[in-house]
């Protein structure tokens, strides 16, 4: 007993060194993720538009209720039944309940023919011995006859099974990703992106072999062991009695040894998901990692989580291999006390030879029973284990930024309003706000320049302006209506916008430029986009046009640029947000990308707000207000902010920064 709990105490302190703040969005558990258990990416409830208000004003009363729980929560552990609760909903919801009902029904018939044999093969053993030819002949018919059906069966049960776990592993995978899709972005700063794939991949697999192995087995092996018990008890009470306590004591060992595998594979997963993460940041850096060559560096950080999972599946090993001593030790055990009891009997004349043949092979059969089911409930207690992750992660709730709900303008004229508004990022709470007491007005129609050193806040602003961060403090308004009450999803559908750093999907350039669009979009508005964004040519050039599948690595930092711009302007938008967005380009193609933004802002039929976040002074003197940054707050007092030439005269940090980049161009 001592060794499992050395082993135990030892697995402590091999929990894995954090790698990023844990995130609070795990403190769920218990309240299943409403309707995300479908196929089909979830709709997320809760609208606007919902036919029953009450009903619906009672669901959103009861979401903020669950999420504030969420937020105040230490994460619980996901217990056996609540797993198996879990998958089994998973499963039936896929309407595979025929599939359950084979497999289980083949399962049954299954493990009642094979308990039969050791009985009829007995009989038929000393009906030969004895001459009884006709006893002998019936009982081979009835073998053949349950050998065959038992193969059918078995096959069905195992084929039923494997379906099963086929619907259980696209299940977990579509369901985990789609709650993933719909948390707070705070939740992806703080979560590593190798761990949360190692989730949606190795895990979720391990996690649905409990169906497949796990689940048929233990039942087959109970039917097994209560059938062969049955006949122990039937053939001698005492001896059945001694047995069943010795597989009582293997039946608690595994049991004790099963819990330290579940703890070991939890750790092993961790330790797994930390090399799959150092993996893929040094294969997506590997440019870095080469010119700076520190390709032996990254190579011990990946051998260092490799140790730790040797380490811990060694000590894992040495554990087995004292269950086997334990199992082997009282397996023989039995035989013994079988051999020696039964024989004393026979002598006695208490029991027959052919009894005592029945009553061995029954024995062993009820050992392996046992050592089965306990071998199954380890291994599934060691899947839980390992996936209690995937399980925690899949119980979270949806965010605010996703759910379509709240007020939807007719129109948006695109003023914007920030009030006292004050903003500390979720990964980083113990430091300062990133934004302190902030109020600026931007006015419908209106270009306005965000400038400021780095680490200012400009880049945060615009994260408010999209929602994808709450101020701490403070209300920001659009078109006079608070943020918070406005239907988000259906706001950003009304802003474009282009990040400093744009990121090209695997696909299509054509799909590239569509993404994100509602509305039915033709070829012709496709390329039109394009070609006001400067884009077209080279896009022409490249072997399928605009059908030609792209990534990151395929084009330049200025072309991905062009197209993020073209995908802004696709999307018709009131408000259009340019975080650094001319940064990657040439100056010829600078100044054309200006003008067409100069042309979007200027258009009669469609005025749009822009809101440029920018360092080349070219960008920001066409502005019609500048404001400037320092520190998270608004600088320039008493003016606050201006147009270029106001700011100048002021001769504050604006000035000082014209003139460091007219010294740098000089």
């Amino acid at each position: 007993m001592d060794v499992f709990h050395f082993h135990q105490s030892n697995l402590c302190s091999l929990r894995p060194s954090p790698r990023r703040r844990p995130s609070s969005s795990y403190l769920h558990h218990g309240k299943p993720l409403p309707n995300l258990s479908t196929i089909s990416i979830p709709q997320i409830p809760f609208t606007a538009s919902h036919p029953n208000h009450h009903a619906a004003s009672i669901s959103e009363a009861r979401l903020e209720h669950d999420k504030e729980e969420q937020s105040c929560t230490v994460a619980k552990p996901i217990t056996l039944l609540h797993a198996l609760r879990r998958m089994w909903d998973l499963v039936e919801s896929h309407g595979s309940r025929w599939v359950i009902f084979v497999a289980f029904t083949s399962l049954i018939i299954a493990a009642l023919s094979e308990i039969s044999i050791p009985s009829i093969l007995a009989e038929s053993i000393f009906a030969a011995q004895s001459g009884d030819a006709v006893v002998f002949s019936r009982n081979s018919k009835f073998l053949a006859f349950l050998c065959i059906t038992s193969g059918i069966c078995s096959g069905l049960r195992s084929g039923c099974f494997g379906i099963a776990n086929i619907i259980l592993m696209k299940r977990l995978r579509e369901t985990l990703y789609s709650v993933l899709l719909f948390q707070d972005i705070s939740f992806f700063d703080s979560e590593a992106v190798g761990d949360l794939t190692s989730r949606l991949g190795a895990d979720c697999q391990r996690l649905s072999l409990v169906i497949a192995n796990d689940i048929s087995l233990i039942f087959r092996n109970v039917l097994q062991g209560i059938g062969a018990l049955i006949n122990l008890l039937i053939l001698s009470r005492p001896l059945a009695l001694s047995t069943l306590f010795i597989c009582c004591v293997l039946s608690m060992i595994f049991l004790l040894y099963g819990q330290y595998q579940k703890k070991a594979a939890k750790l092993v997963q961790d330790f797994t998901a930390g090399a799959n993460e150092a993996a893929q940041e040094t294969f997506s850096l590997m440019r870095t990692v080469r010119v700076y060559g520190t390709e032996r560096k990254e190579f011990g950080r990946f051998k260092q989580w490799l140790d730790k999972v040797a380490f811990v599946n060694i000590r894992e090993s040495v554990a087995y291999g004292f269950w086997c001593v334990s199992f082997s030790t009282l397996y023989r055990s039995t035989q013994i006390i079988a051999v020696v009891l039964g024989g004393i009997s026979i002598m006695s004349g208490h029991v027959s030879a052919e009894q005592l043949t029945k009553y061995v092979l029954y024995c062993e059969w009820l050992i392996y029973a046992t050592w089965r089911v306990t071998d199954n409930v380890s291994s599934m207690m060691q899947s839980v284990g390992a996936s209690e992750k995937v399980l925690q992660l899949m119980d979270l709730l949806p965010s605010d930024q996703v759910l379509s709900k709240g007020v939807k303008l007719q129109r948006v004229m695109g003023h914007i309003q920030f009030e006292n508004v004050s903003f500390r990022y979720p990964s980083r709470a113990k430091q300062t706000p990133i934004l302190d007491d902030i109020n600026v007005s931007v006015q419908a129609h209106e270009v306005v320049a965000i400038v400021g050193l780095s680490g200012s806040g400009k880049s945060t602003l615009v994260n408010l302006l999209l929602r994808l961060y709450e101020p701490i403090t403070g209300q920001i308004y659009v078109d006079g209506f608070p943020l918070r009450e406005l239907d988000i999803r259906w706001l950003r559908g009304k802003i474009g916008f282009v990040p400093q750093e744009p990121h090209i999907f695997h696909m299509s350039i054509k799909s590239n430029i569509e993404y994100g669009c509602s509305k039915d979009i033709k070829k012709e508005d496709v390329e039109c986009a394009a070609k006001q964004a400067y884009a077209h040519d080279f896009i022409s050039s490249l072997p399928d046009g605009y059908e030609t599948v792209v990534d990151d690595n395929l084009l330049s930092g200025g072309q991905k640029q062009r197209i993020a711009v073209a995908r802004a302007i696709l999307r018709d938008p009131a408000i259009l947000i340019l975080d650094e967005a001319t940064s990657a380009l040439d100056s010829e193609t600078e100044h054309y990308v200006k003008g067409v933004i100069h042309a979007l802002r200027s258009d009669m039929k469609a005025k749009r707000t822009v809101i440029v976040i920018a360092h080349r002074l070219s960008t920001i003197k066409a502005a019609d207000r500048i404001i400037v940054m320092d520190g998270g707050r608004i600088t320039e007092l008493p003016m606050q902010m201006g147009n270029h030439t106001e700011l100048l005269e002021e001769d504050g940090l604006y000035a000082n920064l014209v003139g460091a980049q007219t010294d740098t161009l000089a």
